[in-house]
Order: structure tokens, then C-alpha cells, then sequence
């Protein structure tokens, strides 16, 4: 068989969009530039990036160093009770250097909420050789408030066990993860860490 003919329809026209249509226009709040180029105008969003802190090399982060700065969250204190781990004297031990150990407003407000059954992790949280850090945000939600605070200050180790909150700690560069591995603290993300073991 031979090729069928395609006849081409009389006074066909490319079909377009109505310069007046409503999928056109531009949404309040959207940041948009517009080019002239010749007749016609062009609509580009206007893309922001992010600024990589100048103390960062690529992942390796140089604030970083003894001694070292650690965030507690509220499920690393309770899991460091059930292992029958002290957070100070486990972390010197994983990290091999002297660490200052912080709690914010935050973790303290979510340890008294859990009541009766966590009285023993507010009391290791209340220890004088640890620092409190003030929270000056609205809410009681410890995962923001750390996550926010390592994303000002890249000098932190953030010392949790909550999957959820070590998901979003990895998407921001240059922050070490403690967590608890075989009755010990371990460090994910972080070179000179000879104390922790090997996963």
C-alpha cells in the first residue's frame, strides 16, 4: 500500500490565547520582571538563592571545634534514660573534646507538658551544667525552634533521635547529627569524630 495523502484544511488557523485571558495574568504577591523583547513581553518569575555561609567548605563545616556546642532535643533526653547514658560525660566520650551542652526554652516547655511519666527528664534537664537557651518565638515546637537556630548559627551539633527532625536537620549543610547507636552517642556527619563508632 501506498502512502495515504493528507489533505490540509482550508484557512486553518493556529489557535492562541487571548492576550485578555485570566490563565495569563499575573497573581498579587507573585515577584515578576518583565522583558520587552521587539512587540511582544515575556513574564519570568524572579529566582532567589540562598546564600552558602562563608564558613562552610562545600559539606565541611570550620566553625566546628572544641569546644563543641550541643542541642539536645526532647526524645534524646528520654532515650539517654533508658540507656542510662550521662548526656555530658557520653558526649566528651564520642567526641573526644570538651562540649557545653545546650537546652532551649522550647524542649524545657515540651518535657513539663509530658507530665508525671518524664518528671526524670525534666530533672536531667534542669542540671546547672547545662545552658538554656531563651526562645523569643511564638509556639512551643521544639523542632522548629532548633531547626531555625542551626540555620542562623551553623556552630551547633544537634543531638536528637527523631527521624522526622534528623530529615530536615540533613537537608541543611554542615550540621552534625548525635544520635544513640548500641548504648553509645554517635555522630553522623561530622570527620573528626574518632570516638564514634562506625555504622
Amino acid at each position: 500500500m501506498g502512502k495515504q495523502r493528507k489533505t490540509r484544511k482550508f484557512a486553518e488557523v493556529k489557535r492562541m490565547l487571548n492576550p485578555n485571558d485570566a490563565r495569563l495574568a499575573v497573581k498579587p504577591g507573585q515577584g515578576v520582571v518583565k522583558k520587552k523583547g521587539g512587540d511582544k513581553e515575556k513574564v519570568d518569575a524572579v529566582k532567589s538563592l540562598t546564600v552558602a555561609p562563608s564558613t562552610l567548605f562545600f559539606s565541611y563545616n570550620s566553625q566546628l571545634g572544641p569546644p563543641y556546642h550541643v542541642i539536645l532535643d526532647t526524645n534524646f533526653i528520654n532515650f539517654s534514660i533508658q540507656n542510662k547514658l550521662d548526656p555530658i560525660k557520653a558526649a566528651m566520650d564520642c567526641l573526644f573534646a570538651k562540649c557545653t551542652i545546650y537546652i532551649s526554652d522550647c524542649v524545657m516547655a515540651e518535657l513539663e507538658k509530658l507530665g508525671q511519666k518524664y518528671r526524670v527528664a525534666l530533672r536531667i534537664a534542669k542540671d546547672p551544667r547545662f545552658e538554656r537557651l531563651p526562645c523569643t518565638h511564638k509556639g512551643t515546637y521544639a523542632d522548629d525552634c532548633i531547626l531555625e537556630r542551626i540555620t542562623q548559627a551553623r556552630c551547633y551539633i544537634v543531638a536528637t533521635c527523631d527521624r522526622d527532625l534528623k530529615r530536615r536537620i540533613r537537608k541543611v549543610p554542615g550540621v552534625p547529627i548525635m544520635y544513640i547507636a548500641q548504648r553509645k552517642y554517635s555522630v553522623e556527619r561530622m570527620p573528626e569524630a574518632w570516638g564514634a563508632p562506625k555504622t
